[in-house]
């Protein structure tokens, strides 16, 4: 069902710091800012031969990211996305399973403008996975 790994997604206090780390100190390919308001973030992309890195900064008091560095304030990573050919197919695929959809299970737009779905850690090796339709 899973396809390739499109990302690794890491919680930062300080966006622009991370972005200076990550191009001036390792010489990586970074994106411009994106504000994704209704996912409470800001993201920047770390675009690597094989995949990519988002850096998540929180966008406001109710972040889900700013709730994270509360409990991590160093940072670190908050989940890894896959792709799925058909999101809806492969979230009632692990519905019926018994895999957890959060939120109210519907996709929302994410990022790259596709449809995302996040899943229970509990249910994936205490590791937040994030689908994303290819």
């Amino acid at each position: 069902m899973i396809g390739r790994l499109n990302h690794v997604a890491i919680a930062v206090s300080d966006l622009a710091a991370a972005v200076a780390n990550y191009r001036d100190t390792l010489g990586a390919k970074v994106s411009e800012p994106q504000a994704e308001p209704d996912h409470g973030v800001t993201v920047v992309f770390v675009e690597l031969p094989n995949t990519k890195i988002e850096f998540l900064e929180p966008l406001g008091e109710d972040s889900p990211i700013a709730k994270f560095l509360e409990k991590n304030p160093g940072g670190g990573i908050h989940h890894v996305c896959y792709e799925v050919d058909n999101i809806i197919e492969a979230r009632d695929k692990l519905k019926a399973a018994g895999a957890r959809v959060l939120g109210d299970g519907e996709p929302k737009i994410g990022a790259h403008g596709k449809p995302v779905l996040f899943l229970h850690p509990k249910d994936f090796c205490g590791t937040l996975t994030e689908l994303e339709q290819a």
